[in-house]
């Protein structure tokens, strides 16, 4: 299956002491191993590094130790979408158009990369406010 997971499934894969860890390690293992194919928006490495590298964990993550983790688990076994100029402002147009704020742009160009692919699935632990943001695609967002 081609899938698409957001910042907050390679977080919560990442960390066992996430709430979420679980199903999202399971959804890793599901990638690791082909049976299915991932894409995450590229701008995902960034936030998971910011995440994983300021969380109070025990024991705490380095910025080396967060490197690791993205090098290892997540950079063989994703398709990485570029962000294009375009999303920026279609993302930025029409969070201003629902008088929308804040973070959702962040929010926005992870469904902007899933929306130009095949996909049939978009993992997310934020499912509700991501099919809110895009109605179009609410039949294929869910959590793991």
């Amino acid at each position: 299956m081609r899938i698409f997971c957001d910042t907050s499934v390679l977080v919560a894969a990442a960390l066992q002491a996430h709430a979420e860890h679980r199903s999202c390690k399971l959804l890793l293992e599901r990638i690791q191993s082909e049976e299915d194919t991932a894409h995450a928006a590229a701008h995902a490495l960034a936030e998971t590094f910011a995440v994983l590298s300021r969380m109070p964990t025990k024991p705490k993550l380095s910025p080396p130790d967060a490197l690791e983790i993205i090098e290892h688990d997540f950079l063989p076994h994703f398709v990485f979408v570029p962000p294009q100029t375009e999303d920026y402002l279609h993302s930025l147009r029409e969070l201003a158009r629902r008088n929308l704020s804040g973070g959702r742009v962040y929010d926005m160009l992870h469904l902007r990369a899933a929306g130009r692919l095949p996909v049939e699935r978009i993992y997310t632990l934020n499912a509700a406010e991501w099919k809110m943001l895009a109605p179009s695609l609410a039949g294929i967002i869910q959590a793991p």
